[in-house]
């Protein structure tokens, strides 16, 4: 997959694209009907698949002192797509001159004039341009107007009625239900970055693990999860089973939280490869205890919890008539 952070980087050779067009937090199953439409009409076309997205995300431009509520950062964003067989992403900087466009003047300025595409695919409550003034109608006006086809995505829910949505997922994912937010995304919440240097507090306690930071990344219940676990890059790339912990860390009485995992049945240096961490269940909230031993006991406990719930679980992939059935 191409990358393409700026309009000035664009080449012949980009444009004619089909690209669907959103944030993609998280990559959910909106998403994805988003993309295997656009996929479709990219084959149809003989056209390269694209995706066109935007960095920082909006609402972080718009309210810069909220909590932080992404549920993955542009990197996770990118992998996920490459992943999906995005042949272009279009990774455009969301700044004052992108986001003081008209709506008529992003489709001529951005759709067609800077991007060249071909077509694009929006969800049926897609909004755009400035003042959201913009909507399906206006965009497929616009697409009549300057030669470009438009497909709307009709929205999804999850079975139960309710709206598939990153507000719903991060609702699951902050009630300690990884599960029902598997069920809305199609894919294991996962949490990436580079393994950091900690307090290498673990390897004295028999659990040496990876830490992560959660800068920037809306936060899942604090605790302790079953995880999968894929290393992507380095010497030890693979996928493997694991325990992680989410948090403050009580014991130690930390106060920036992070990730912390123990990969199952694994010796070596993961210092500065990139993991992908899924999240698979939820064991238990964060303790304090009362003294090492007791701590030791109980990740004994977790480890053992895990690797029975993770035994019925494939290594890759995603269960997803499995999941959605519960």
């Amino acid at each position: 997959m191409k990358r393409i952070t700026s309009l000035a980087d664009i080449t012949d050779s980009d444009r004619g694209a089909f690209a669907a067009i959103g944030n993609f937090d998280g990559v959910h199953r909106g998403h994805l009907t988003v993309l295997d439409l656009t996929r479709d009409a990219a084959a149809r076309s003989g056209a390269p698949l694209g995706v066109l997205t935007f960095e920082p995300h909006p609402r972080e431009v718009f309210m810069p002192d909220a909590p932080p509520f992404r549920l993955m950062n542009a990197e996770a964003r990118a992998h996920r797509l490459s992943k999906l067989g995005v042949d272009l992403l279009f990774e455009l900087p969301f700044d004052a001159q992108l986001h003081g466009l008209t709506h008529d003047a992003f489709c001529r300025n951005v759709l067609s004039d800077g991007l060249g595409l071909a077509g694009v695919t929006v969800g049926a409550d897609f909004c755009y341009g400035k003042g959201r003034a913009g909507n399906v109608t206006t965009l497929r006006d616009a697409g009549r107007d300057m030669g470009f086809d438009v497909v709307v995505a009709e929205l999804i829910g999850n079975g139960s009625g309710e709206r598939v949505s990153s507000t719903a997922i991060r609702e699951a994912l902050s009630a300690g239900e990884p599960r029902k937010a598997a069920s809305m995304l199609g894919h294991w919440h996962r949490l990436e970055g580079p393994v950091e240097h900690g307090a290498k507090r673990g390897r004295t306690l028999g659990y040496h693990t990876a830490n992560m930071s959660l800068s920037g990344l809306h936060q899942p219940r604090y605790g302790v999860y079953a995880v999968l676990v894929e290393v992507v890059t380095g010497p030890h790339a693979g996928n493997y089973r694991g325990v992680a912990s989410i948090g403050m860390r009580p014991m130690f009485d930390e106060t920036v939280p992070n990730i912390e995992t123990h990969l199952f049945d694994f010796s070596g240096d993961l210092y500065d490869a990139h993991l992908s961490v899924g999240l698979v269940a939820y064991l238990r909230p964060e303790m304090k205890f009362p003294g090492v031993d007791a701590l030791v006991a109980q990740m004994d406990a977790d480890s053992a919890r895990a690797r029975e719930i993770l035994s019925e679980v494939p290594l890759t992939g995603f269960p997803t008539a499995a999941i959605q059935a519960e």
